[in-house]
């Protein structure tokens, strides 16, 4: 697998059913994210319990899918101004610690991208 040293990471607000495939994922990328799949970031998606997630990522031979599931406890969801929001940005540490099912403490809010109407 093939990331860029400095990778954009967006995570999804809303729960997803983890059942989907990479096609399934794909298209939510572009629904909810407004994004293309194979633009070299990485999509992090959560079950609605938030105890499994998937991480969506193309690199340049074809796609990946990243599975993690808790073994007890729930993933933080990252911090959001608006509640209309269906994804935020989060950096390669924020990835980090949420893979953990820590929670971040930071100063300042994770970068709110624009809600798709």
């Amino acid at each position: 697998m093939i990331v860029p040293r400095e990778p954009r990471i967006y995570v999804a607000t809303t729960a997803v059913d983890l059942r989907s495939g990479v096609d399934r994922l794909a298209g939510l990328v572009v629904e909810r994210f407004g994004k293309s799949p194979r633009d070299g970031a990485l999509f992090v998606f959560m079950n609605k319990a938030r105890n499994r997630l998937k991480i969506l990522f193309f690199d340049t031979t074809g796609a990946w899918i990243l599975y993690k599931r808790l073994n007890r406890g729930a993933y933080p969801l990252p911090v959001t101004l608006d509640a209309h929001t269906t994804h935020v940005a989060v950096s390669a540490e924020e990835l980090t610690t949420l893979l953990a099912g820590l929670r971040s403490e930071r100063a300042r809010p994770i970068r709110r991208l624009p809600a798709l109407h």
